[in-house]
């Protein structure tokens, strides 16, 4: 029995002390063993720096433990680097993505105008209908301002007493048969204002007709009415104006800086919201000499045939114009991404490999878009798909390429590039100069107003308000900056 029982403890004591001196060991393990230190930099390889790849924007040049998310910084090595050749995606991600390349190429671009109107009656088709002689109200014919007549509507029958014994004299002449005197006789009813119509009239019956009928010399709208029965009317006196319909202006908005796209006699196309899909076919009548100083923008008179009376006056539309087509460096629409900020064009390069390139834009025509500065003819860009592959950039913690680093043809810096133009001096301030200027084709600028800085301020010593200079100016990010001036003429 004690020999059974001394057993059992002497198994009892084993099994703690095999237990004891595991968990001894497992301790030893664990404190002798490195901490993890996550990714490893691999041999052979320079490492630039260590990144988030959530936060790839912040850099640290160590490695450890993010401060921004709870994992371990990751290194980003020199033959990767994103700087030097671009971000690189896998050609069967690509595939997936459905990427489709395009290609810069030079173009013919128009500069199309767009801009809101409303329609308008036509201020050259106005009739006046007056009293040719003080008389008397008989009759009114129920019209009332608004109503659209016709040409010869009955407006009002006046009674007329000083016609009834000129034509009584007249009759009595025409009797006599004297040619000469008749003539003169009728020359006097003229001159009383009698129409031809009623002295027709007269010589045909016999007897005299003091009660006329004014009518409407044109077809339109009554705009004014002032005519009412048994009313007394001097000589001259505006009895209805009347407005035609035969066609009818559309006014339009024009901005300030877009004013040289417009010539009067130019052809355009008017769309009105009352009739959608539909486009009125018109030409630019008249451009006004003033410009509205709230809104910054010229009223442009656009004139449209009316001969079913569809249009109406007071209608709400927009107006296109077409302006003068010049080449340009131009790439689909579709591949230009804009941020608010700027615009960017992802840039394919050798290898597989994608650069985000800071472009600026100019016209738009036919789903192209012009490219003044950031790329050049035939580099091949990503026409779809460039959203994503901009992602990809920014988790690479690439930035694009600004653009004043973009590379201009011949290796000029397009930012720098020297433009030439012609204009006269409005106003000098401040080191700064405001000029009328010629278009400037290259840039694709029309002929406008606006305002320079100079470089040096002092350059422009010697020219005055009023002036006919030429120019040499350059594109900077902080805007045009006139590098050259002088009076035309003069040696540069």
């Amino acid at each position: 029995m004690s020999a059974l029982t001394i057993t059992r403890a002497q198994l009892t004591a084993g099994a703690a002390a095999v237990a004891l001196i595991g968990a001894l060991a497992g301790y030893g393990v664990a404190y002798l063993r490195p901490p993890t230190a996550g990714p490893v930099q691999e041999a052979g390889r320079k490492v630039l720096y260590w990144y988030d790849p959530m936060v790839p924007g912040q850099r640290f040049d160590k490695p450890g433990k993010s401060p921004f998310m709870d994992m371990q910084l990751v290194p980003r090595y020199a033959d990767e680097a994103p700087e030097a050749a671009g971000v690189r995606i896998d050609p069967a991600r690509l595939q997936s993505l459905g990427v489709r390349y395009a290609t810069v190429r030079r173009a013919a671009v128009a500069e199309d105008l767009t801009a809101p109107g409303v329609l308008e009656f036509n201020g050259r088709d106005v009739a006046v209908v007056q009293a040719r002689a003080a008389g008397f109200v008989q009759r009114v014919y129920g019209r009332a301002p608004g109503d659209v007549v016709g040409a010869g509507a009955p407006i009002a029958d006046l009674l007329v007493p000083s016609w009834g014994g000129a034509q009584a004299e007249y009759l009595a002449v025409r009797r006599s048969g004297d040619a000469a005197l008749e003539a003169a006789a009728r020359q006097r009813l003229r001159l009383l204002g009698m129409p031809d119509a009623v002295i027709e009239a007269v010589a045909r019956s016999g007897r005299p007709r003091s009660v006329v009928t004014v009518t409407t010399p044109v077809g339109g709208a009554i705009q004014t009415l002032d005519v009412r029965q048994g009313m007394t009317v001097s000589m001259g006196q505006t009895l209805a104006q009347v407005a035609g319909l035969g066609t009818v202006w559309m006014t339009a908005a024009v901005p300030e800086a877009q004013a040289g796209l417009i010539r009067p006699g130019a052809s355009a196309g008017v769309e009105l919201t009352a009739f959608p899909g539909e486009t009125f076919s018109g030409h630019v009548s008249a451009v006004l000499p003033s410009a509205k100083a709230d809104s910054r923008t010229l009223q442009a008179r656009i004139e449209l045939p009316n001969r079913v009376g569809r249009l109406r006056p007071g209608m709400y539309g927009t107006v296109h114009l077409d302006g003068p087509s010049r080449p340009g460096l131009v790439v689909p629409a579709e591949a230009v991404i804009r941020t608010g900020r700027r615009a960017i064009v992802m840039l394919a390069l050798d290898g597989g490999r994608f650069q985000p390139v800071e472009v600026k834009t100019g016209r738009e025509d036919a789903g192209l878009t012009e490219i003044l500065a950031g790329l050049q003819d035939g580099q091949r860009i990503i026409a779809s798909g460039q959203f994503l592959l901009d992602s990809e950039a920014s988790l690479a913690g690439l930035q694009a390429r600004p653009l004043a680093q973009a590379a201009a043809p011949h290796g000029a810096n397009s930012a720098s590039a020297l433009h030439e133009s012609r204009g006269r001096v409005e106003g000098l301030k401040d080191g700064q100069v405001t000029l009328s200027h010629e278009p400037v084709p290259a840039i694709g600028w029309p002929a406008m107003t606006m305002t320079f800085k100079l470089d040096p301020p002092g350059l422009a010593a010697g020219v005055k308000a009023g002036d006919q200079v030429a120019f040499g100016f350059e594109q900077r990010p902080d805007g045009p900056v006139v590098r050259r001036i002088a009076p035309a003429g003069a040696r540069r």
